[in-house]
């Protein structure tokens, strides 16, 4: 479908990649892996035809249509929300704008016999079959959907494009994408800013979507959800991996074994055959021996150990000062902005040494709780910190409120007293800021950079109480890591909002919700409460479905006998049951392909079984037309 041939891409005599190729194939979903600075951007936009390699080519089909969503883009004013995201269907339009244009044409033609009309006849196939797959007849209901779906309310539809923030408007931009149904889909870092409900909502959408993936993200959780395949960028190679994020860890420790081994083996060769030739160089009857050995190892190709980025942050929060045992009491809160309310009657305690989560979707009020527990903001009610309470806060947008004009050290030495300010260059270099980098202006860091340097401020106080609104934004999945394990082991209090799911796991045993303007108790970790929002959300879905218009009272025959329109909508119910096991099963025997396919001895044995990807392929479709009949009849059955 894609293919990367023999690329090269070199830039003020630094090489970023070197005569790499791999071919995209339909319905892969590929992560690209490597550490920041790798190119897994750049090679995004090579596939974009944004750039071009310095040597080597990217091919694709003609009439392929590629869809990409960078990082930072530029977004559109002027419109509401539903007119922005429905420009989305420019190509809908300009294909039924050729459809016309063809028909009038056939009005006058006679020349049926002719290649030019046999052309056209083509022509209009290819056309209908594309504006089928667009979706052009439902335009309006697939727009709600995919809104819906990446969290905008119905009220929110009409507003314009500039009342929102910059991480709405890029969803506004994945809409876009996502109703275009491109070939393939390239995301970079496409749930930065998603909430939990809406990733998940993007994986299951990922699920059935018919064309190939290639993204981005930090979000390991997200990774493994929806990829199948990772190719790892390092040292100016590519490694390409059939298995997800965490398989491929597995994986990519087994070939770095292997390597090692093999260079060990190797230099014990080069060791002994270099001490032959010192033996026999200076032999006259063996020196022709002796030149011949020096040859076989300049002619050796060496074995490459790949390079570990071994960089990674180091972090422990300093040991608490002393607290009362309830750290903070909410008790009928409630906030509003002018005529909205956000939520009210939010009640709750936490307790010392307990790490709290606030989960729910963005807009529901948790950033804003935070900043009623550190004070930030006006409210109603009461939120009250605990005795000797004293709180930290790292706030969502934390490295955007660091001065520009002041240096790495500067930032974290104004703050520092005491014995800390010794101490200064040390914790700057656990966040990885070393050497020169501490001279650095804040204008110039990346945002990773801004975000650890927002979170080494944490470290200069003996802070009880960490208030951390979206810590993991910018950070790698390894420096994630070494965070989680720090928050894990702080003797203090937590309260942390994050839709990193993988973050979350293992962390917090008792989350609040913010939903719909009230805030609920769940006692469980993560896991089981999007497997309870999951189920909440089928359920929500059968109840639209069965719940249909109310209709006069059912006329009878004269034997008694139910009327036409009970009689189809009986079959239509049992159809959808039928439908609903089919679905069931077919998804249940494809998990069951994807998980041996992620084991590489069960995938070499079943790639070589004849035929296994066709009938693979053959079970996709079959599901992807069984979904269409289920909403279709869906759709009849609520009238």
């Amino acid at each position: 479908m894609i293919s990367v041939n023999s690329v090269t891409v070199s830039f003020g005599g630094f090489t970023l990649f070197d005569n790499v190729s791999f071919l995209v194939n339909p319905k892969d979903r590929i992560g690209l892996a490597g550490k920041n600075g790798a190119g897994k951007s750049t090679m995004l936009k090579l596939i974009a035809g944004i750039d071009n390699p310095t040597k080597g080519e990217i091919s694709k089909p003609k009439d392929f249509k590629i869809g990409y969503l960078p990082q930072d883009m530029i977004h559109q004013h002027g419109r509401t929300v539903f007119e922005e995201t429905a420009t989305a269907y420019q190509e809908i339009m300009d294909l039924q704008t050729r459809l016309e244009a063809i028909n009038k044409e056939f009005e006058t033609r006679t020349d049926y016999e002719s290649d030019s009309y046999a052309r056209l006849i083509t022509e209009v196939t290819d056309v209908s079959a594309r504006l089928d797959i667009l979706g052009a007849g439902n335009r309006d209901e697939e727009i709600e959907k995919i809104l819906r779906g990446l969290g905008f309310e119905r009220k929110d539809f009409t507003r314009q494009t500039n009342e929102f923030s910059g991480g709405w408007r890029m969803r506004i931009e994945l809409a876009k994408l996502l109703l275009q149904k491109p070939d393939v889909l390239l995301l970079d870092e496409p749930t930065n800013h998603l909430d939990i409900e809406a990733i998940q909502w993007l994986e299951e959408f990922m699920d059935t979507y018919t064309g190939a993936v290639v993204l981005i993200s930090h979000d390991k959780q997200f990774l493994d959800n929806v990829t199948n395949r990772t190719i790892e960028i390092v040292s100016k190679k590519i490694y390409d991996y059939k298995a997800n994020y965490s398989k491929y860890l597995v994986l990519r420790k087994e070939r770095k074994e292997t390597q090692e081994n093999a260079a060990k083996n190797q230099q014990k060769i080069i060791d002994h055959t270099e001490a032959l030739i010192d033996k026999y160089r200076a032999k006259a009857n063996k020196a022709s021996f002796a030149q011949s050995l020096i040859k076989k190892l300049d002619r050796m190709e060496r074995v490459e150990v790949d390079e570990d980025d071994t960089s990674v942050m180091h972090m422990r929060f300093p040991p608490p000062a002393h607290s009362g045992k309830i750290v903070l009491t909410v008790e009928n809160a409630a906030k509003e902005y002018g005529e909205k309310r956000i939520f009210k009657d939010a009640n709750f305690i936490v307790t010392k040494g307990e790490k709290i989560a606030l989960v729910g979707r963005n807009g529901e009020g948790k950033s804003t709780m935070m900043k009623m527990i550190g004070g930030k903001t006006k409210y109603e009610g009461t939120v009250q910190l605990g005795h000797s309470v004293m709180a930290g806060v790292f706030e969502q947008d934390q490295e955007e409120k660091l001065d520009p004009n002041k240096t790495v050290f500067e930032t974290i030495d104004e703050l520092a007293v005491g014995d800390v300010r010794k101490q200064v260059r040390n914790i700057l270099g656990s966040f990885l800021f070393g050497g020169d980098d501490i001279d650095k202006k804040v204008r110039v860091l990346s945002g990773g950079e801004r975000g650890r340097l927002a979170l080494c401020k944490l470290l200069l106080e003996p802070y009880n109480l960490l208030l951390l609104d979206e810590p993991t934004n910018h950070l790698d999945i390894r420096s994630k890591e070494i965070l989680k394990k720090a928050i894990m082991d702080y003797e203090g209090t937590v309260i942390l909002v994050s839709h990193d799911r993988d973050f979350l796991d293992g962390m917090c045993h008792r989350l609040f919700e913010f939903r719909e303007g009230h805030v609920k108790e769940h006692l469980c970790d993560i896991k089981e409460f999007m497997h309870k929002r999951k189920l909440e959300r089928l359920a929500e879905l059968k109840t639209n479905i069965s719940e249909t218009k109310p209709e006069p009272k059912a006329e009878k025959t004269k034997d008694n006998e139910p009327n036409e329109k009970e009689k189809q909508q009986k079959q239509l119910k049992t159809q959808l049951q039928k439908t609903e096991k089919e679905i069931a099963q077919l998804e249940t025997e494809l998990k069951s392909l994807d998980e041996q396919l992620a084991i590489p001895e069960k995938y070499k044995q079943l790639s070589a079984e004849k035929d296994f990807f066709v009938r693979y392929d053959a079970l996709k479709k079959k599901l992807e037309t069984t979904l269409q009949e289920w909403e279709k009849i869906s759709e009849k059955i609520q009238g």
